[in-house]
């Protein structure tokens, strides 16, 4: 997993008026800023996950922006996810689980939204919520919506991770490890990349 969370210099990425870059690889950009902010720069078409609640939308409810004028309507922080196109010779993987489908105990999903490009899902991972090990059959961009503490156990490796609202996370596509929530509530926006 690679996390994201900061600009440049080491600051947070909290965007008040600009676009702040928290990803950045070879198949996704995720930037935090805000609407307005979005509106007026360029970018790809790609998913806003709105980071506080807004006149027309709640915080997480993730949605397709296809141009420009579609976040002008969203003015609060948001995480935007733009997908890039796969590289020649990087074939999908044959193998993997989807959100839901390895042994996990308190969790929930729920789809926000699916096209082409990515399946958008809002998932919770209950006080004491656990996540056997499972393999990512997609690349996976977590946007935290309310923070924790996770222990993620990777490559017999075991971390603790400490989330807060808006960080970003890359899950990538053939990864594999399993997951145990230490605290509170935690809810996130699954942003689910197809080849």
């Amino acid at each position: 997993m690679l996390a994201a969370g900061v600009g440049a210099h080491g600051q947070p990425a909290r965007a008040g008026g600009r676009v702040a870059v928290v990803l950045d690889n070879a198949r996704v950009r995720a930037i935090k800023t805000t609407g307005a902010s979005l509106a007026g720069s360029a970018h790809r078409p790609g998913v806003a996950v709105p980071l506080e609640d807004g006149p027309t939308r709640k915080k997480g409810d993730a949605y397709w922006a296809a141009d420009k004028e579609t976040s002008r309507t969203d003015p609060g922080l948001l995480v935007f996810v733009e997908p890039k196109p796969l590289t020649a010779g990087a074939p999908p993987s044959q193998m993997g689980s989807r959100p839901g489908d390895a042994p996990f105990v308190g969790l929930s999903f729920n789809t926000l939204f699916e096209n082409a490009t990515v399946t958008a899902i809002r998932a919770r991972m209950e006080v004491g919520a656990s996540e056997g090990l499972h393999t990512h059959a997609s690349d996976t961009i977590v946007v935290h919506l309310s923070g924790g503490a996770i222990e993620d156990t990777a490559s017999g490796t075991t971390r603790v991770n400490h989330w807060k609202p808006g960080d970003v996370e890359f899950e990538a596509r053939g990864s594999s490890h399993s997951a145990r929530n230490l605290g509170q509530a935690i809810d996130v926006v699954l942003v689910v990349l197809k080849p």
